[in-house]
Parts: C-alpha cells; structure tokens; sequence
C-alpha cells in the first residue's frame, strides 16, 4: 500500500496549488479544483479500506497494523527519535473513510453555498489544508507526529472560523477557538514530554518495563494529554469556543463538528486506549465523568437556544461527550469483560459523523434560503424546502435513537456499556438522550412548523430549496444516515481487535426507544404550534441561565479580565514600567549626561588634539621628572 503516501500528499498539492496560485485561478475553477481532489482522496481512502480490511485478520484474529511509509525526521539517540509516516489499523482505517467522504460532501456543497463570496480560493485551499491536517493526525505513527498535525489542525480551523475576517465577530470567534485550545495543547504537550522521557521514545506502543518502571509518571503523563484532547473536543470546561466557531461558514462548521477538529480528543482517547486501560483506568474514568458532565450541561443548554446553528454546535458537544463517557465505562480491554465501550464510541463517532454534517449543511440550506440563523425568523418551511426538509427529519431521528436509523444502533451500544459499567450512569446518559431528542425536534418544529413563513407580507422574496450542488450531498447522507446502522461494526473495529457481533441489549434498547419517543411527544405537544414563551415563563430562572449559557463565559472573563489582567499582570506591568524600564531608562539618562559632558574631547579639532597631546606629554614628563628627583 505505498500509494497511501498521496493520501497526504494529494491535499498538500491542492493547498499549495490554490493558495499560492489563487489568482491565477478563477472561482469555479478553484472549486473544482478542490472538489476533484478530494473525490481522488475519498476514492483512495475507500480503496485502502477495501484492501486493509479485505486482506483478512492475522493468525491472533486481528487485523494487522501496517505502515507502508515511515522515515526518521529527527534522530536524538538510538531509542529517541521523531517519526514520519502512515499507519493503518482498523480505526484509522475508519477515521480516513469518516474523513475524506464527509470532507467531499462539504466540498461539493459549498461548490454552491460559497457561490459568489470573496476569497472563494482561499476558502477551498483551507479546506484542503483543514484536510490534510485531520488525515496526517489519525494516519500517525507515534505521539509526537499526531501532535504536530494537532497543531496543524488548530491553525487550519483558525483559518476558516475567521474566513469573514471583515467581520469582527468571526476574527474574535478564531482567536478565541485559537487560544482556548493553545493552552489545553499545553497540557497535551507537556504530557508528550514526561510520557517520552520515561519511555524513552514516543511510539504508542512502547517496552512493558519502562512503562512499569515510570510508575505513576504514565498516568500523570495521560491525563495531561486528555487535556488536550479535552480542550479540542470542547469539553468543560474548555467548550467556550465551539459555540462562537459558528461564525465561519456552514460548511465549515460541518467539517469541525463532524469528522474533523472536536473528534481529534475522542481518537486520542482511542489510540491510547491500551495505555490508558492498562496503566491508568483512574484517569480513564475521570474522562468519563467528564464527559457525562460535559454532555449534561451542553444538552440543557441546547434546549434553549434560538440560534441554529448554536443548538447544533452544544449538541456535538454534547455528543462527544457520549463518546467520551463510553470510553470512560471501559473496565477492560476485552469487548466482552468490560471493553464495549471502545467499539461504542467509534461506531458512534462514525455514525456521528454522517448525521451530524447532514444536520449543519441542511442548517446552511435554511439559512440559504431564510437568510437568518433565528428560529424567530423561520417557521413552516416544510413546504418550500422539502428535500431539506426530509433530510432535516432523518438526521433527528438518527441522533434521538430511532430505529431504525443509525444513530439508534450506535447510542444503545453506549447505553448498555454505561449499565454494565454503573446503572447510575446508564440511567444519567438515557436521560440525556432523551434531552438530545427533545432538544433536536424543538429545533425540527421551530423550523418546519409552527407558524407560517410569511412571504408576501413581511419578507422580500419567497424561500426555495437550494440548488443541486447543495441537495445533493443531503441526499447522499441522509441515506449513508439511514444504512449505516446495519454495518455489522465490531468486526472491523473492538477494543482487542478481535472480531466482536453487536447484540441489542433489548431491555436497554427497548427502554431508550421509549424515552425518546416520550421526549419527542412532549416537543411535539410544546413546539410544533405553540412558541418559545411557553418554556421561558415556566422555568423562567433556568431558562436565562441556560441561555446564557450557565454564565461559563462571564466567569472566564472575569477571571481574565478582572482577576488576572486586573490584580496579576497589572502590578508586573507596572513593575515592568517603572522599575525595569526605570533602571534602564536610568543608565540610558546616565550615559547621555556623562557623554555630553566629555564630547568635547572627540570635537574632529585636529589643534585641540595637538594641544591635548602636548599637554599630556609635558604631565608625564613632569612625573617621570618628580619620580626621578624621588630617588
């Protein structure tokens, strides 16, 4: 499989293609451009597929891990050296399908939605880049390569939250996603330094001995690299940045939320998972109380929004934290004994993945055609957006666990993992999927139902459906949404690596089905008429605490602003100013004065040099005169 090099090197091409020759190309040719490259890429990363897991498991059961291209980039010692090159097992494998075909969608989709905007070739060579970063990061050979890819990751969604850079919201959205996420790399970073120095290398399977000799060095070393992945997966309390990520374009936001950026921590998660199961379960189930949390409070928090595209965006966070938390439930390595959880999380990142961008770039389709992201401004649009429509409506079914779209076969792997792990924990993540239900189809009725859509009396023209480079990719996930629950998942991908036959848990399946369906008829009953207000004065004091988000983002900038620019970096600048700066102002006075004075001995007066040194001569005449009468 050497050809697996041009996986990364197709989009690296593309990028540098239409970011240095932007202006040689037009619009729609650089669109074109872009999308007939990732529809290479995707072909490749379907047939890497098809041959990887066609080539059948090995002699131990398992599919063998491969790496058909590696070179030492820097050497340090025998032991330590830093890696390049492309791994595939099965859930990288997996990740470089999820990626590419959900990347190809958003490419075809914006062919159409981007249409007419400024910076048309810029926006596609970030896409490409945003691309490459994802792909180098999951195709990693060791720690360190994923790391530096990690990186690339966070510049490239940089670059495409802040795409509308004339508008200062979105630059503020960039820079706050930026710097969030810079100092939860810090941890991660740190955690790379002490897991290499006790190890001895970065690779994600390194010696039992030095890792039993590191003692509770590899579980520090862990946790710290679960803050990075925390800080990009947006889990509290780093998710303050995911919800203004909405100020970049819909397509965008559907390839972070999807298969790319806020998915980066549950593979990290994933690809350490050895690691952590092993030499640090503690941690492993504190990512998962973490996650529970995190899916908690985003799921509350969703149900009052009134931006779209919000619900949306506290809604992945509150699906990543589902799969956070299946990884957390994990009490061992064995599909069977206690490691459902693993093959739960990545069947649900994978089925998560498809209805998830379907549900962003269906959102950009309504905006398309409202020209607004508030529900206020939306209602009874099921006439004149059908296709979107009845996209919209598969992609709610999925995530609330109806049957039998695929969101329902991946969320009950995980509730059943949460009640053999604690029945509290079942219980807290079924009611959560029931929040998930109502919260989704709240959304559904505000913009499909509910009142009508006024065209002739209050709006400038009449909504229509959007063009066919958009519908198309709906259609396309829609129905990847509605199939993909039947993949027969565990015998690609379980925590051993060993084939693994799903079974429904009935009882559980049962019971989550019921739940959702309550929580869907009571949106129903609440939304698909009536209005917000009916919430907002029933629970009025927590209605405006979730809608302000539970004041997360006044607390930060109270912290920042206040605590630490306020009574921390204000007494170091005034130190800075007037006691660094003062004695360096102090010595600069000093050497000025001390110079004006003696500048007249360097006049260029070539008489008052001869002066000075006769006169200098005649005084040392005059010593050695003194000196020598002495004697």
């Amino acid at each position: 499989m050497e050809y697996t090099i041009l996986i990364l090197l197709l989009p690296f091409g593309t990028f540098l293609c239409l970011g240095l020759g932007s202006a040689f190309w037009k619009p729609r040719t650089a669109g074109i451009i872009g999308t007939a490259s990732l529809a290479i890429l995707t072909g490749l990363a379907w047939l890497t597929a098809a041959l990887y897991f066609g080539g059948g498991r090995g002699a131990d059961g398992t599919f063998p891990t491969l790496m058909p291209f590696n070179v030492t980039w820097l050497p340090f010692s025998e032991t330590l050296h830093i890696d390049l090159g492309i791994l595939l097992d099965p859930i990288s494998v997996m990740m470089l399908v999820v990626i590419t075909t959900v990347s190809l969608m958003v490419h075809v989709y914006s062919l159409g939605y981007m249409k007419g905007e400024r910076g048309f070739q810029r926006y596609f060579a970030f896409l490409s880049l945003f691309t490459l970063s994802m792909i180098g990061l999951v195709t990693a050979t060791n720690i360190f390569q994923m790391y530096l890819f990690w990186e690339l990751v966070g510049v490239s969604s940089y670059l495409l939250i802040g795409f509308y850079y004339s508008r200062p919201a979105a630059v503020a959205a960039a820079k706050k996603a930026f710097v969030v996420t810079r100092f939860a790399d810090l941890g991660f970073l740190i955690g790379i330094l002490i897991y290499g120095y006790y190890t001895g290398g970065f690779s994600f399977t390194p010696q039992e001995q030095t890792l039993v000799a590191a003692g509770t060095m590899i579980p520090l070393a862990l946790g710290l690299m679960f803050v990075g992945g925390a800080g990009k997966s947006a889990m509290f309390p780093l998710h303050i940045w995911l919800p203004d990520a909405m100020e970049g374009p819909t397509p965008v936001s559907a390839l972070i939320h999807a298969a790319t950026m806020v998915v980066s921590g549950v593979y990290l998660v994933a690809r350490l998972f050895p690691l952590f199961i092993g030499y640090a379960p503690d941690v492993l189930h504190l990512a998962g109380y973490v996650g529970a949390f995190t899916a908690l409070f985003a799921a509350v928090i969703a149900c009052v929004q009134t931006d779209i595209k919000r619900v949306l965006a506290f809604s992945t966070i509150s699906q990543i934290g589902f799969m956070i938390v299946a990884l957390g439930v994990c009490t061992s390595a064995d599909p069977h004994e206690g490691g459902l959880g693993y093959m739960a999380s990545m069947f649900h990142l994978f089925t998560h993945a498809l209805f998830k961008a379907l549900l962003f770039l269906c959102a950009g389709a309504i905006i398309h055609a409202v020209h607004s992201n508030e529900m206020k401004d939306m209602g009874g649009l099921r006439k004149y957006l059908p296709v979107t429509h009845a996209a919209f409506l598969i992609a709610c079914l999925a995530i609330s666990g109806i049957p039998p779209f695929s969101g329902f076969f991946s969320k009950d792997e995980i509730l059943t993992a949460c009640f053999r792990f604690s029945p509290a924990m079942g219980i807290l993540m079924s009611f959560i999927a029931a929040l998930t239900a109502f919260y989704m189809f709240r959304l559904y009725y505000r913009i499909f139902w509910g009142k009508t859509y006024d065209a002739a009396a209050s709006r400038s023209h009449v909504p229509h459906e959007a063009p066919r480079t958009m519908t198309f990719p709906l259609i396309f996930l829609a129905a990847l949404t509605c199939a993909a629950g039947f993949i027969p998942f565990g015998k690609f991908v379980s925590s051993n690596g060993e084939a693994y036959a799903i079974h429904l848990n009935l009882s559980v399946a049962v019971a989550s089905v019921c739940v959702a369906l309550a929580a869907i008829a009571l949106a129903t009953r609440m939304y698909k008429t009536a209005t917000e207000q009916r919430t907002e004065t029933r629970f009025p004091r927590l209605y405006r605490a979730a809608g302000h988000r539970f004041y997360i983002d006044e607390v930060y900038q109270f912290v920042t602003h206040t605590i630490i620019f306020g009574y921390i970096s204000s007494p170091f600048a005034w130190f800075d100013r007037h006691v660094v700066d003062g004695c360096m102002n102090l010595i600069a006075r000093t050497t000025h004065a001390v110079s004006d004075r003696i500048k007249g001995l360097q006049s260029g007066n070539l008489q008052q040099y001869t002066v000075v040194f006769l006169g200098g001569v005649l005084v040392l005449i005059i010593l050695l005169l003194l000196e020598s009468l002495n004697y």
